[in-house]
């Protein structure tokens, strides 16, 4: 864990807030790659995780943006009602789940509204590097575009362009134009709203992409209906204890509760920070983490949303 002061908070837009952090001593932060974010611990007990968005050579501080979401778990409420310009929060280590492929010959950037904070990085650091890359920044309109006056300002906003949802007339971004002709040493990154990622990676498949040329970063799992849920046991291969999971609750609560000691972050299947070794059974995979042959595998699952189809799961802890 690490101590930081909010030294600033600004508006970018109406309802995006950009943060600045640093130590108390103005010491120097761990440092970071693009497409990185940390977790924030915020008043309540919240953690929640947020990608940074300044220059990965800074080492001074770190900048993150968060959305107030009308539909929050808390986090982004806490965020802009109660964190202030001087208080004192906890956030980890960097870490990177979302990062740029440095054998790619070229980066094709796609951010949709707040996802643009990982994909700000990428560009800043593609740019730094002098590689050959693109981005495209999708958005309502100009009002709605956090980080506009920057990227106009910068070296290499000749490579972007704003995409405009609501303009008139509407510069909305033609997926299917963009992705029409992939090239195999092109690579995509896309983060946004979960059903924008959807169909810009949908575009890219039907038009020949390949899985290892797409990147993507998810902040939010989908709504997963619990109709069908039934209880399932766990057991923990170190021990062999059995441990039955009732309807509602989900593994990695009943675990908790029980003081076994298992990582996590985000709760909601997004970081894969409480992704556990399956030694038998066979998972009800429910997390946005893990890529779709990694669950076909069944070797994995995420204890925290995830539940299982077999009757009982033997997990390596």
């Amino acid at each position: 864990m690490i101590d930081i002061i909010v030294v600033r908070k600004h508006y970018e837009t109406e309802d995006i807030c950009l943060l600045e952090l640093a130590r108390p001593d103005g010491a120097s932060l761990p440092a970071f790659s693009a497409g990185a974010h940390i977790d924030l611990h915020l008043p309540g007990g919240l953690i929640r995780q947020y990608s940074l968005c300044n220059h990965p050579n800074e080492s001074h501080r770190y900048e993150i943006a968060v959305l107030r979401d009308p539909d929050s778990r808390g986090g982004s409420i806490a965020v802009h009602d109660q964190v202030n310009e001087g208080d004192t929060l906890s956030i980890s280590e960097p870490r990177n789940l979302f990062p740029l492929e440095h054998s790619a010959r070229r980066h094709l950037l796609i951010g949709g509204g707040i996802g643009v904070t990982p994909i700000l990085c990428m560009a800043e650091r593609l740019s730094h590097q002098g590689a050959d890359f693109e981005m495209h920044y999708c958005t309502k309109s100009a009002e709605q575009t956090a980080f506009r006056e920057r990227i106009i300002g910068s070296g290499f906003a000749d490579r972007v362009q704003f995409h405009h949802s609501r303009a008139t007339p509407s510069t909305r971004l033609d997926a299917a134009a963009l992705l029409s002709d992939p090239q195999p040493d092109t690579h995509l990154y896309v983060c946004g709203p979960n059903p924008f990622m959807d169909h810009i990676l949908d575009t890219a498949r039907s038009c020949g992409w390949s899985e290892a040329q797409l990147h993507r970063e998810y902040f939010a799992a989908d709504e997963v209906s619990h109709d069908g849920d039934s209880a399932f046991e766990v057991q923990l291969a170190s021990s062999g204890e059995v441990i039955e999971i009732p309807v509602d609750q989900s593994v990695l609560e009943v675990l908790l509760e029980r003081d076994i000691d298992i990582p996590f972050a985000c709760e909601n299947g997004v970081c894969g920070t409480c992704v556990t070794r399956v030694l038998e059974g066979e998972p009800d995979h429910r997390d946005m983490f893990l890529t779709t042959e990694e669950k076909a595998s069944n070797e994995e699952f995420a204890p925290c949303c995830s539940r299982a189809k077999s009757k009982r799961l033997v997990l390596d802890i």
